[in-house]
Formats: C-alpha cells, structure tokens, sequence
C-alpha cells in the first residue's frame, strides 16, 4: 500500500556566478554584483510511494531526511472566554516577562507565526506589515482565531487601552496558515511553511502545534489496519518525523552563515493533567521535542509567584505565561485563553527584544540568542517544590538594559 512522505532534498550548491550574481571579474575575483541572500537550499516534498521504497529514497545523495505526512493539529487552549470592561486589564504576562519595562520592542526583528492564520483587520495589528501564505488551501484570513490570538501575544498593538504584546515594535510579520479552520493541518504543510518563512527573512518562527499521535493510529485502525500494527506504525512515523525536524533545525542554524539568523520556538503541549494525579505528566511531542527547537511549557499565576500549569507537558526548554492570557480575538476585540499555545508566541516575542539588543550590537545569531533566552530565565519566582524538569530553564525574561 502506498502512503505520502516527505522528503527533504539539498538543491545543488549554487555556481561561483549564481553565488556572487553575476560574472566574477578581476585578478581578486572581486564580484561585479553581489546578490541578495541566498535561500536554504533545500526543498521538500511529497512522494506517494511504497514502504519499501523508502529506504531506497534515504540512500540518494540529496536527501536530508525522509519521514511518513503526519496529521498535524492546533495545541487546543484549555479555556477561552471573551473579556471585557475592567476585566481587559489583566495582562499579567506582560509585566512577568519584563515586557513592560524594558527599553526594546522588537523593532527590526521579523517574525513569523505558523498557525490558523490571522484577522489582517484587527486593531491589534493596525501599521505592521502582514505577509500572509496560505498552506491549507482554505485561503487568508482566520476562520478558527487560534492564530490570531497567538499573533496578538508576540507583537499586537493596544487594544483599547490594553497592551497585549511583548514586541509591539515589530513592523514585519509572516504569517503562514498551516491549520484549517478546525485546527488541522499535516507536517508536509508544516515543513513548508518552515522553509517559506526561512526564505522570506524570519528571525523567529512561531509554531502552537503539534503532532496528532493518536488521530494517526485511528487512520490507520480505520483504514483495516490491526490496532498494534496500526501503532507500530504511528511509533515509525514519529521517530521519522522527529529526525526530520531535527534535520531542518540543523540546516537552519548553518543557514545562518550566510543570511539571518532564524529560531524555532514550539508549544510542549496541553495534555498533563496534574489535577487528577500530579505525576499524569505528558512529554513533549514533535516538533518542539527536536533538537534544536526550543519547547515551551505555560506557567500561571500562584499569589505573586509562578507555578507549571497543571495541563502543560514536561520536559520543556523554557516557561512563560500561559494561563488566562489576554491578546486579539478574531473578529475583533479581545479574549483570554490558556495553554502552551499562549505562553510560545510570549516567548517569539521575548526573543524578538533579545533579538533587537543583539542585533544593535551586531552581535545576533541563533546561538546567542538561543543562549539569551535560556540563560537569563529565571526560577526566582517558582513556587516551592517545583519540578525543573517541568519548567526547564524558567520563565523567559526581556532585557532591561
């Protein structure tokens, strides 16, 4: 039976010409033109082909990764509600990230986020410049507001009165629609997207999905296929794809050498439930399980200290706001919402105000920067008895100077 995988090709190395944009002249061999920065260098995409055929497409000298499409889906918030009035004035994350009083903004930083898509209209992002690509075929706009929300955490203006975003200078974002407007999607769409923002300048890429594990074992058990064979099955396809993401990690980072630099940040997941049973502790899952992508796990409020949410996953990089979250409501004005979906585009837009300090002392890269984050987190305000491994490095934190 065939099946769809991705594949990841290398593209040849561009010509000495192709490299320096034009015949290269002189006894330097100075460059008579010198083009813009060069892309990736890598395509992916979609084979329908047998299993067996697979290990015969790894073994092709440029292919980077192989790994079976897998079924993809919105890390779906714990909670919504609507929110009005004076209760609009909770915007807690803000202040516990430093964002209120720290003298950057995200000015100069590109940021994109991968997700439902965004309401272009929303006051929230009146004066930045959207650049929308739609992976689903469902076209523009956000028919879900998952994404839009999202959006509104990195870099959303005011909404009447009320400040939402950590980076509300940002004046360029990307905005791939990955997800449809039921909060599916697939990792062929998602890799894509990856590669099209790279391509178009992001300095950071911002993704509230993850990777539908048991939605696969149920196509497959529906599709005949024993249930523990159908799982087998699913394992497969989940150690692919996280070698697969870990391969497009590393091909981002080296990138870098030569355009800008680019970080991957990624939801831990919402499926703990310490509630029940404080060791019901789900790990992270692929994408923000790979190498190379930074995980996030959401922390709420616990008098004036922080505690892991009782739903966020473990085994994650770093923490931030994730519990009745205020930000853009597609369709306009405002709603709150829980869940690591929230706390990763806090991060994205922590990361885009380290990203602008480092880049004013031209000193930004995605190791820096990388480093920035994780290092100067801090566990000062954790409640007791707090597990690290639930919150890995600690709450993220702006630059103050």
């Amino acid at each position: 039976m065939k099946s769809d995988f991705i594949v990841l090709r290398r593209e040849p190395s561009p010509t000495r010409d192709q490299l320096w944009g034009g015949p290269v002249a002189g006894v330097l061999g100075m460059p008579m033109a010198q083009a813009g920065a060069p892309g990736l260098n890598v395509t992916a995409e979609v084979n329908n082909v047998e299993r067996k055929e697979v290990r015969l497409i790894a073994a092709q000298a440029d292919t980077v990764a192989v790994a079976p499409v897998m079924p993809m889906r919105l890390i779906a918030p714990v909670s919504s509600e609507s929110v009005t009035g004076a209760s609009a004035q909770v915007a807690w994350g803000l202040p516990a990230v430093g964002a209120d009083t720290s003298p950057f903004d995200g000015d100069g930083i590109v940021v994109a986020i991968l997700d439902t898509g965004i309401d272009a209209n929303h006051a929230a992002f009146a004066g930045v410049e959207l650049v929308q690509r739609d992976f689903t075929g469902e076209g523009d706009g956000d028919g879900h507001g998952h994404g839009t929300h999202c959006a509104g955490i990195a870099f959303g203006r005011p909404v009447g009165g009320v400040p939402i975003g950590v980076a509300p200078g940002v004046k360029k974002a990307l905005i791939g629609k990955v997800l449809d407007s039921q909060g599916s999607g697939s990792s062929d769409n998602i890799v894509q997207a990856i590669l099209w923002a790279v391509d178009e300048g992001a300095n950071i890429i911002s993704m509230s999905l993850g990777m539908d594990f048991p939605g696969y074992v149920k196509a497959l058990v529906d599709s005949g296929m024993p249930a523990d064979l159908a799982t087998s099955r699913a394992l497969e396809g989940y150690r692919a794809s996280t070698r697969l993401f870990d391969s497009l990690s590393a091909l981002i980072s080296a990138h870098e050498l030569s355009a800008q630099a680019t970080i991957v940040v990624a939801a831990g997941g919402n499926e703990s439930k310490r509630k029940i049973d404080p060791d019901y502790e789900v790990a992270v899952a692929p994408p923000a399980v790979a190498q190379g992508i930074l995980s996030v796990g959401a922390l709420g409020q616990h008098g004036a200290r922080f505690e892991v949410a009782n739903f966020s996953n473990t085994g994650v990089n770093v923490s931030a706001p994730g519990v009745n979250i205020v930000s853009a409501a597609a369709g306009g004005g405002l709603r709150a919402m829980s869940g690591t979906s929230m706390a990763t585009p806090c991060v994205a837009g922590v990361a885009a105000l380290w990203a602008q300090k480092l880049n004013q002392a031209g000193r930004l890269n995605g190791f820096q920067l990388m480093s920035k984050l994780a290092g100067m987190a801090s566990t000062a305000g954790m409640v007791d008895g707090s597990d690290p491994f639930d919150f890995g490095a600690g709450l993220v934190r702006c630059p103050q100077e």
